[in-house]
């Protein structure tokens, strides 16, 4: 009996490719470039599987042109890119890859915030740069990380993470989100509830950790960033569009804030030039880029695709109706 066909828009780390060629026939795309839509289509126009990355928009117009698909595998947490109404429209099954980067995730948001604070992305600069003429008291000076207040916005698993590090740091941990924590976690990781306009007028660091929903996408725009403190620091290793770059760039312009550390952006890949300056760090969407997380991530996506032609239950799936309908 013949595997079901599956595309896969990236190579694989190899223990997902092993998982993936035990029940089905894989071909992978291996340019350096991201698939062009044209060619992904193409690709797919026989393919019954779809493993690939947040870069591929799983659309209508897509699903139209793939259709013996029935599985889109994203290998992200994240899942903005798959038009999940339009897959359960089509009886196509969605999935992604989440509880795996919470860890890695938390440690890159931390990466950032002491980053930024203690001005390392400048400091990197003089050091390469050959005309370091040796220490001085004033030179570079940033500010402390320890005995601040951390605001965390968006209290799930990576946010709580952050909240278990700050205890190290002997921060002060407040945080928003749409869904108050149990009092007992609260207690566990000493961390206080507040209104988001409460938030963002006492934190020293802001760190955003939200999914990208329409009632999120351009949560931080102006107004946010004019509550927030002059002496205070964004960051976001969320999803781009939740922050309106523009209003970022006048806020540091104007310096209603003191910095940022961001890993993803409004337009990726592009970055908005006013965000390339001195008191920015910038990262090229790392935050989940360890080896080891990555290496889940990728597998988990395999699974998740050889468990439906197993005829089994795909155990991270964004649309369970699919299967509860058929």
């Amino acid at each position: 009996m013949a595997k079901p066909r599956v595309f896969v828009t990236h190579p694989l780390f190899e223990p997902a490719r092993e998982i993936l060629n035990e029940g089905c026939e894989a071909e992978y795309w291996a340019q350096p470039d991201r698939p062009p839509r044209p060619e992904l289509m193409q690709r797919l126009k026989d393919k019954e599987g779809l493993i690939c990355l947040l870069t591929e928009r799983v659309s209508e117009e897509l699903l139209r042109a793939a259709p013996k698909l029935r599985i889109a595998a994203n290998v992200a947490v994240g899942f903005d890119n798959i038009d999940v109404v339009a897959c359960t429209k089509r009886g196509v099954v969605a999935t992604n890859t989440p509880g795996v980067l919470d860890e890695t995730t938390a440690d890159f948001a931390w990466t950032l915030m002491m980053a930024v604070a203690r001005r390392l992305g400048e400091g990197e600069a003089l050091a390469r740069s050959g005309i370091w003429q040796g220490w001085d008291l004033d030179q570079l000076v940033g500010t402390d990380v320890w005995g601040k207040t951390l605001g965390i916005v968006g209290f799930g698993r990576i946010g709580r993470a952050m909240a278990r590090r700050a205890s190290g740091f002997q921060m002060k941990v407040i945080y928003t989100d749409a869904v108050r924590a149990l009092v007992e976690v609260e207690k566990e990781l000493k961390a206080e509830f507040r209104e988001m306009n409460a938030l963002l007028a006492e934190s020293d660091f802001v760190s955003v950790h939200v999914p990208l929903l329409p009632e999120t996408r351009g949560l931080f725009d102006a107004p946010k960033f004019y509550r927030m403190k002059p002496t205070a620091f964004l960051i976001n290793t969320s999803r781009g569009p939740v922050v309106d770059e523009a209003a970022l760039v006048a806020a540091l312009e104007e310096k209603k804030i003191a910095g940022a550390g961001l890993d993803v952006y409004e337009n990726e890949p592009f970055i908005h030039s006013g965000l390339k300056r001195a008191n920015v760090v910038l990262a090229p969407h790392l935050a989940s880029a360890s080896l080891e997380t990555r290496t889940k991530m990728a597998c988990m996506a395999a699974q998740n695709v050889v468990a439906l032609f197993r005829g089994q239950r795909p155990p991270n799936m964004l649309n369970p109706e699919v299967l509860e309908a058929s």
